[in-house]
């Protein structure tokens, strides 16, 4: 995309995210964890980057989100706010940094806009977090909700799991945007469901493993980008095997530099 394209871009705010559905408009957001990729993404026109606290997985290595922290996500936010010029930028608050009390996430939702530069927080679960949201959103802080399968819960349900309690999933989005979020994130559920809680809400919902029929979709970086190893969720799409193209590049890399085929004069100073 041409300097002259992007800025043609339009900026993204919580307004846009509300008009989506009556504009006709599916938005597009994808998880971003440093300042060089949240440009770049940026730069491409997505609606928005999540920070999310996935990155205790595809960036650190561990088996689930749970250990992420918040000054974890603030130094993370803080790189990808950087990196974001017109895309709304949106971070997760990690596991119990808000379950204690709406207090408690009320502050921490703080600390992630004033230290991180976030300009919304995602905090999971329907019912159990409505109180919670409304604390955060009385602040004006703009908060996006997060039902079906939610990894911070992956204990209770037994793993990553896709979750098929229609009534249960349709109170809880009710309860989210009556909490006053001005979006939500549906994880994992059938797409029949999807539909039903789309219905069910006047705020865009955002799918992931949750079918077409979502105002917008959401999908981890380093998923459709082939660079989180052979694993790949059903409702991934990999638009780019970057792991490959990675791997075969430092291999030549290694190859040239024993060989001595690097660096040439062209690579050096007179």
């Amino acid at each position: 995309m041409s300097s002259q394209d992007r800025q043609r871009l339009p900026s993204v705010g919580v307004p846009e995210f509300l008009s989506a559905r009556s504009r006709g408009y599916r938005l597009t957001v994808l998880t971003a964890y440093d300042f060089t990729m949240a440009r770049l993404f940026d730069d491409a026109g997505v609606d928005a980057l999540l920070v999310g606290d996935s990155l205790g997985m595809v960036v650190q290595g561990n088996d689930t989100s749970l250990t992420v922290t918040l000054d974890e996500m603030i130094y993370h936010t803080k790189l990808v706010a950087r990196g974001a010029k017109r895309c709304l930028v949106i971070a997760d608050l990690p596991f119990m940094t808000y379950q204690v009390s709406p207090q408690q996430a009320l502050e921490n939702s703080g600390r992630l806009v004033q230290q991180g530069g976030a300009h919304a927080v995602k905090l999971e679960g329907g019912v159990r977090s409505a109180n919670a949201i409304g604390a955060i959103v009385a602040a004006d802080i703009p908060v996006m909700g997060h039902v079906g399968l939610t990894p911070q819960s992956v204990r209770k349900f037994g793993g990553f799991k896709v979750q098929r309690d229609e009534p249960r999933l349709i109170e809880d989005a009710k309860a989210v945007e009556q909490a006053g979020a001005f979006s939500l994130v549906v994880e994992c559920v059938p797409a029949e469901t999807a539909a039903k809680i789309r219905d069910a809400v006047n705020i865009p919902t955002i799918g992931i493993g949750a079918g077409p029929e979502c105002d917008g979709q959401v999908l981890v970086m380093h998923d459709m980008l082939g660079l989180y190893g052979e694993f790949r969720p059903k409702f991934v799409k990999v638009y780019a095997d970057l792991g490959t193209q990675v791997r075969k590049a430092v291999e030549t890399y290694r190859e040239d530099v024993r060989s001595g085929a690097f660096p040439t004069k062209e690579q050096s100073f007179r």
